[in-house]
């Protein structure tokens, strides 16, 4: 009883939409005197709940209840919500049945939570137009990258945009492979006329992830397309995404391709070294670690990539430093990266280029650049001296790098060497970034 005054008193504080997504699931299990136990669905939802909203519901269960002690602890695993007119996807907690259809959703895969850079600028602009209805980059967007780099974050972004500000659109959001499964179910319960109804008629914006993954589905990439074709005619929205760059992809019909690319299409690359570090700063402040720029920069040096990777790695930073009642420092972040990673981080021309950026605060255009500054000249000398003494790339290749021919990464090299052997201050920089590449 309490606990359902409680929600009443929050419903009047909190939007609709975030009263039905984050409070309204939550189960009282038990009170206890001045204590109440909550319960939500998954470990992602009580530490989105935890992080937004539990200091809300703190507050006013002391003003309602005098209540001093609430402990928000995750339900028994139990099978997800399934939507009931038998399609078999998955359902967000607190979404009634009927409206839109979706998989399930990562709380924290927002547009708040994702890091942008130069990598990503696209394809988070394109997202975020698409989910406020801004037709500036079309009604169609295909996006391709490897795994890791956000293609599943930032659809999810749109969705949880969608939700928020429109939660009455009808929206579909599943993987090709859900697709494919409904589809044959729909051949062979024969209602496949219902199937097509469902995207053609009762759809506003549909999102497809993982399209890779229909290679050789020629009966669903025939139904896909039909749909494709009705709903980009018919100004629909449509977000599509892939592992592999649509032209790349095999076993996919020609008609079919060009369909999929009638819109915007973007890859996401890896993130820069400025962008990986950010991203790392972030997850860092999100598990409450505080991290110095040597652990940082060594995280952001080591971790290129795959962003699950950092995920992955600064929880094993926070299980060791609590275990062994320290703060997170360089050697544990060593200890659990290579224990990652398998073994050091291989130098490349990149790192080494990266490195230099941090360390002398010039981007990699700038190194590229035709400046005769001594603030970009002498750092894209070292950078040629070092990407010469750790790799194996060739001259011209190192000056490829920095939009210069062989002859002046062969000057950058005797310069450096000279001044090393006259300046004990070079000399002292140029080992102690030999050490910082080293680790």
């Amino acid at each position: 009883m309490l606990w359902n005054t409680i929600k009443t008193s929050l419903h009047s504080t909190l939007s609709e939409s975030e009263f039905g997504l984050w409070i309204n699931p939550l189960e009282c299990r038990k009170q206890d005197g001045q204590a109440l136990e909550l319960v939500g669905p998954d470990r992602f939802f009580c530490a989105w709940v935890e992080d937004r909203y539990l200091s809300l519901i703190r507050n006013t269960a002391k003003e309602l209840g005098n209540i001093d002690s609430i402990q928000l602890k995750v339900a028994e695993i139990r099978p997800m919500q399934v939507a009931s007119n038998g399609s078999g996807q998955l359902r967000l907690p607190g979404i009634a049945s009927g409206g839109a259809r979706l998989r399930s959703l990562h709380p924290a895969f927002t547009f708040e939570q994702f890091m942008v850079g130069e990598s990503n600028l696209l394809a988070q602009s394109a997202c975020q137009a698409l989910a406020t209805g801004d037709s500036t980059y079309g009604s169609c967007l295909f996006m391709n990258s490897s795994t890791g780099l956000g293609k599943s974050h930032l659809t999810q972004a749109v969705v949880h945009q969608v939700l928020h500000s429109a939660p009455s659109t009808r929206l579909h959001y599943l993987t090709a492979q859900q697709f494919s499964a409904e589809m044959v179910k729909g051949i062979r319960s024969n209602t496949m006329e219902l199937f097509s109804k469902k995207y053609i008629n009762d759809c506003d914006m549909l999102l497809v992830e993982d399209i890779h993954t229909l290679t050789g589905k020629n009966k669903t990439q025939e139904e896909l397309n039909t749909i494709l074709d009705y709903l980009l005619k018919s100004g629909r929205r449509v977000i599509l995404t892939s592992a592999i760059a649509p032209n790349k992809i095999k076993g996919i019909d020609d008609d079919f391709r060009s369909r999929m690319t009638s819109g915007l299409v973007t890859g996401i690359e890896s993130p820069d070294y400025e962008t990986r570090a950010r991203i790392i700063r972030h997850k860092l402040q999100l598990h409450g670690l505080v991290g110095d720029d040597d652990l940082v920069g060594f995280m952001a040096d080591s971790l290129k990539g795959d962003i699950r990777r950092m995920e992955s790695a600064i929880i094993g930073i926070k299980a060791k430093s609590r275990l062994h009642n320290v703060l997170p420092d360089l050697s544990i972040a060593k200890e659990v990266i290579y224990g990652l990673i398998g073994c050091s981080v291989e130098i490349t021309g990149e790192s080494i280029r990266d490195l230099i950026g941090s360390q002398f605060r010039v981007s990699v255009d700038d190194l590229r650049s035709r400046s005769r500054k001594r603030s970009v000249t002498f750092p894209r000398q070292m950078a040629m001296y070092l990407t010469r003494k750790f790799t194996t790339q060739s001259l011209a290749d190192i000056g490829s790098m920095y939009n210069r021919d062989h002859s002046t990464v062969l000057y950058a090299i005797k310069t450096i060497t000279k001044d090393m052997s006259r300046e004990t201050s070079i000399r002292e920089q140029v080992e102690l970034l030999c050490t910082k590449l080293k680790r």
